[in-house]
């Protein structure tokens, strides 16, 4: 990229030399040949730029741009309105969670990994509790009330998370109304999370093992009226967009990706779906009893941003069938494992203010046994100790397969758990979506990916 860029205080027609040199210097920057006029006349300057027929520009879009998702920093090379060139530049958010759950228990992981896809918490929460439980050889123990509940949490979350990616994806094209929809919708989600967690984001309710509690009087009631709810709103979105002409235009034929594309870069997810393959970790390889439920996996052939839409649309139905299956199989039982060197304390409500064990549970292990004292505080203080090796777990995720690789040395803290995210991994088909498109299809392009930065930077 040339910038002419004359000196101030010389004179056009000379230079400190005397001689008549349009351009005494040039020298070479990351960003292309850049010269220092010195002398000349500037008409022939501009004429000599003009010539070099050179218009490609480098733009920066992020990470603070309200289109990029967050911290998505996106480096676009574009000569007019076509992007010749893109890159994603990550790494804003400097989490390290990867590196932390190395020094936190195996039950203390949770409160991190959570926080990782903070749109996806259950998702992450039961990846990393599969792979946990598979190392300490226990997922047989798994109560069957246990999976139920972390199934019925995944589905709704499911839910929330297609709702935000279908909400802020239409905001960005200006379909305002679908936004406010979204979140209203959303909204009941929440509501129910705070309900059985306490919390609207960031829960570590599932555990190694089960969950932190059972589910609290009213919380199936509550899910059956969203469900209701829900099944009536969800055809406002095809009013809405579905058939929209404009969004109809403004999404096909836009950030396109075929099954090749997909198969190199390892995309998975709605964007795989979108080229016609079913690839659906739920039915290819089950986890928590999947293979039980009965619902379809949508497929799309577009290959393209619309494609994805319709999806994620028909994926919300698939969920609501599930969780309708959930809430009918439900029995009364225990939600943690019976092995007590692993449990964490789950049978007893927490206290009014929502942190720590309720005064019922402190009298009963203070007041009558001294040993379940001892036990309680070395389970909270140091925690269970997981045999040497190393597993694998993977979950459907709303964005893709979502997968722990966790290793352990044989002490109380994991020897090192990485996470294969969807978010991080579909955003390498970026490149290969917006390449030769318009800088505004950038928009809808990675709206369709839906990338979440807390799962890319962790």
């Amino acid at each position: 990229m040339s910038t002419p860029n004359p000196s101030p205080g010389h004179h056009p027609s000379s230079s400190p030399s005397g001689t008549t040199s349009s351009m005494a210097s040039a020298r070479e920057t990351t960003e292309g040949t850049v010269y220092t006029v010195t002398g000349g006349d500037w008409d022939e300057v501009v004429q000599s730029a003009a010539r070099a027929d050179d218009e490609r520009i480098v733009v920066n879009m992020g990470p603070q741009h309200p289109s990029t998702h967050g911290v998505l920093r996106l480096i676009l090379e574009i000569e007019g309105e076509t992007v010749t060139e893109a890159r994603c530049g990550i790494g804003y958010l400097h989490t390290g969670i990867e590196k932390n759950l190395e020094y936190r228990t195996w039950t203390q992981g949770t409160t991190f990994v959570t926080r990782m896809d903070y749109l996806t918490s259950f998702f992450n929460e039961t990846a990393y509790c599969l792979a946990v439980e598979k190392l300490l050889g226990v997922e047989d123990q798994i109560t069957e009330r246990a999976k139920i509940i972390r199934v019925l949490l995944m589905e709704l979350n499911r839910l929330s998370s297609h709702l935000v990616c279908i909400a802020t994806g239409g905001m960005e094209l200006g379909a305002t109304t679908i936004m406010i929809y979204g979140f209203r919708d959303r909204e009941m989600i929440l509501d129910i999370y705070e309900l059985i967690t306490g919390l609207r984001m960031n829960h570590a309710y599932i555990r190694p093992g089960g969950l932190a509690q059972d589910l609290p009087p009213g919380a199936v009631d509550q899910i059956r009226e969203f469900v209701k709810k829900m099944k009536k709103n969800l055809p406002e979105y095809d009013k809405l967009a579905t058939g929209n002409p404009i969004f109809k235009a403004r999404m096909q034929d836009v950030g396109y990706l075929d099954l090749a594309g997909c198969m190199a870069l390892g995309a998975t997810g709605p964007i795989l779906r979108s080229t016609g393959l079913p690839h659906d970790l739920r039915k290819t390889q089950p986890y928590c009893d999947y293979e039980t439920y009965e619902f379809d996996v949508p497929t799309a052939d577009s290959c393209d941003s619309y494609g994805r839409f319709l999806i994620r649309l028909e994926e919300m139905r698939q969920s609501l069938r599930i969780v309708e299956q959930c809430l009918d199989r439900l029995q009364p039982g225990p939600v943690m494992v019976a092995d007590r060197k692993i449990a964490w304390p789950a049978q007893l409500a927490l206290g009014p203010d929502g942190l720590g064990n309720s005064l019922d549970h402190i009298k009963k292990i203070m007041g009558t046994s001294m040993e379940a004292l001892i036990h309680h505080f070395k389970l909270v203080t140091e925690g269970f100790r997981v045999p040497p090796g190393q597993a694998y777990a993977a979950v459907e995720s709303p964005k893709g397969e979502l997968g722990v690789h966790a290793v352990s040395d044989g002490g109380t803290r994991p020897y090192r758990v990485h996470f294969r995210d969807p978010s991080f991994t579909n955003l390498q088909a970026m490149a290969a979506m917006c390449e030769g498109g318009q800088v505004a299809d950038v928009i809808v392009a990675v709206a369709s990916i839906d990338p979440v930065m807390g799962g890319v930077d962790r």
